[in-house]
């Protein structure tokens, strides 16, 4: 395949006025990621990753699917018996299978802006860009690989049992990026688990108190948030099917507590009860610090067994699930709207059939505690890609305020994932200079510049007020 300067300065912009849009008023911007799962021990252990496998395929689940379907082996993928080389070979050898998946974009633009390299990826280049790019890893550390696309701001994830330990020894270094904890308490809605007993153990460990009842569970949660706080968190984030909107008394959620602390199994309508109870709580102690809850609700986890078994979690066997979501969704933000205490939120939807459900629910609970408050997020996981985030940014722009929206995010566990803002600018970019040329807004492109500005920058600074 030959290259041909694949990724040029001009790379999806389609017209003079998208070039002027991107190059004078998006491209310079630094980025502010506030959802992704980079390692902060790798951020804080300031050495570099020297090899791009570990870079690149390491954890990186699109990258496993893409070359399951290609047909290769999953020891090449996931095996602990082949070497790192031999892994991206098998990933070179996908890579020209990958066309109009957004893989392909990725790759070139991570090799263009990480490695100034310009060759197609595939058999015949791969050991070449293996060796200049393991070259440039040799002597880049995480932080520095952050920096040279001018990350402001990541925001990792993290459980509410975590240390914050490595977040602690960030914040004591120079870097250029800040990097902030997001609390994540997904295990704390899981009642139903087996491990469920051991992980509230755990946390009655982290706050050194016992954890008897649900009011105990209450004021362990109040402490880690605080925890959180003190570090500069901002956010919150769940990873849920659908919402949890149950009707509960504190009575009942108590009850269900102490049974199921006590060892004994408790019923499906018991599990969604306690789990409506905790985020409602959760939720309004969000409002009561300022910060901004996530929603990512809609993901099939764990289909293939065979895979979960051999790998563990995120083993690349999740989709795209269809779950019922308008009315728990509005049932959960009334109530706290109704006692003031819905706090600034951002939904996710993986299905793309829900795309004007979340909009339209966002619409609900927007009021004048600051423009934007209920934001519905860009596309996220398997609609990230060129398609999924015009639908995305189409449908914003018909049901609420594009001009509002706090932009994009890479949800990412690689250091080599940053382009996928300069890919989301670029589109943003051109499809407004596509209303342009059809006239169907006005071709001024000082307006649309800042405009552009807020969505890639500026709203996200203003939303998330990080110190």
């Amino acid at each position: 395949m030959n290259s041909s300067n694949f990724i040029t300065d001009n790379f999806i912009l389609q017209s003079e006025v998208a070039e002027t849009l991107y190059h004078k008023y998006a491209k310079d911007l630094p980025i502010i990621d506030y959802h992704n799962h980079l390692s902060a021990k790798q951020i804080a252990e300031d050495k570099p990753i020297k090899n791009i496998t570990d870079a690149w395929l390491e954890g990186d689940h699109y990258k496993w699917r893409a070359m399951r379907a290609n047909g290769i082996d999953e020891s090449f993928i996931t095996g602990s018996a082949t070497s790192k080389k031999e892994k991206f070979l098998k990933w070179a050898e996908t890579v020209p299978f990958t066309i109009r998946n957004p893989l392909f974009h990725w790759t070139h633009l991570e090799l263009k802006r990480y490695f100034n390299i310009d060759d197609i990826l595939q058999p015949s280049t791969a050991e070449s860009i293996y060796n200049r790019a393991n070259a440039i890893l040799e002597n880049k550390t995480p932080a520095q690989l952050l920096e040279d696309l001018k990350v402001e701001v990541v925001c990792t994830t993290d459980d509410p049992i975590d240390d914050l330990k490595y977040h602690i020894q960030i914040a004591e270094k120079n870097f250029f990026t800040k990097v902030f904890p997001t609390f994540r308490p997904d295990a704390l809605l899981s009642i139903e688990k087996q491990n469920f007993a051991s992980y509230i153990n755990k946390l009655s460990s982290c706050v050194a108190f016992s954890i008897d009842n649900s009011n105990d569970l209450l004021k362990a949660i109040e402490a880690r948030i605080a925890f959180f706080d003190s570090l500069g968190c901002k956010l919150s984030d769940y990873g849920l099917e659908k919402v949890f909107a149950s009707d509960f008394t504190d009575a009942q959620v108590d009850a269900i507590f102490k049974k199921r602390m006590a060892g004994n199994e408790i019923s499906q309508e018991e599990a969604q009860v306690y789990a409506s109870c905790i985020l409602v709580k959760l939720c309004e102690m969000y409002h009561a610090k300022g910060w901004t809850q996530q929603f990512h609700i809609g993901a099939l986890r764990n289909n293939n067994s065979r895979l979960l078994n051999e790998i563990g979690l995120d083993a690349g066997v999740d989709s795209i699930g269809e779950f019922p979501a308008a009315l728990a969704m509005s049932n959960l933000f009334n109530r706290l709207n109704l006692s003031n205490k819905l706090a600034k939120t951002i939904t996710y939807n993986l299905n793309p059939s829900q795309n004007e459900i979340f909009a339209t629910m966002m619409g609900n609970f927007q009021n004048s505690d600051m423009p934007g408050k209920m934001q519905w997020g860009s596309g996220w996981w398997f609609l990230d890609q060129k398609d999924g985030m015009e639908k995305q940014l189409n449908c914003l722009s018909n049901m609420g305020l594009l001009s509002r929206f706090v932009g994009m995010l890479t949800d990412s566990r690689s250091f080599l994932s940053f382009p996928r803002h300069e890919y989301f600018r670029r589109i943003l970019c051109n499809l407004l200079a596509e209303d342009v040329k059809q006239g169907l807004i006005p071709n001024d492109t000082v307006f649309l510049g800042k405009m552009v500005q807020d969505i890639c920058y500026n709203n996200a600074v203003n939303y998330f007020k990080f110190n």
